[in-house]
């Protein structure tokens, strides 16, 4: 089992809490963190932007990855979400486990 760190930003916390709840529940993810409201700074069609948003962490594996990214690309508001999914090399091994545990398929 391969942990990852998917970090994403949605434009309200309503919907923030909307993605995090689905995701776990569909055990996607085995936590989200839903930080606080930031300002994001970017450029989108060539004009300069600046929007408040609401960070997600995103605790899941390799193997529930995809499912995951389809599930935020189903469901985010934005033509072009930021999904960037960075690996967990190191962590605790009981908390390791609970996350692998936690995004297992379920039996039908």
């Amino acid at each position: 089992m391969e942990a990852l760190l998917v970090l994403t930003s949605l434009p309200d916390e309503a919907s923030a809490r909307a993605l995090a709840a689905h995701v776990v529940d569909a055990r996607l993810a085995a936590c989200v963190n839903i930080l606080a409201p930031c300002r994001s700074v970017y450029r989108w069609q060539g004009k300069l932007e600046d929007a408040s948003e609401v960070p997600l962490l995103i605790k899941t594996t390799t193997q529930r990855y995809s499912g995951l990214e389809a599930a935020i690309r189903a469901r985010h508001p934005y033509e072009l979400p930021e999904i960037i999914a960075i690996p967990i090399t190191a962590g605790l091994p009981a908390y390791l486990g609970w996350l692998a545990a936690e995004t297992a398929p379920t039996s039908p």
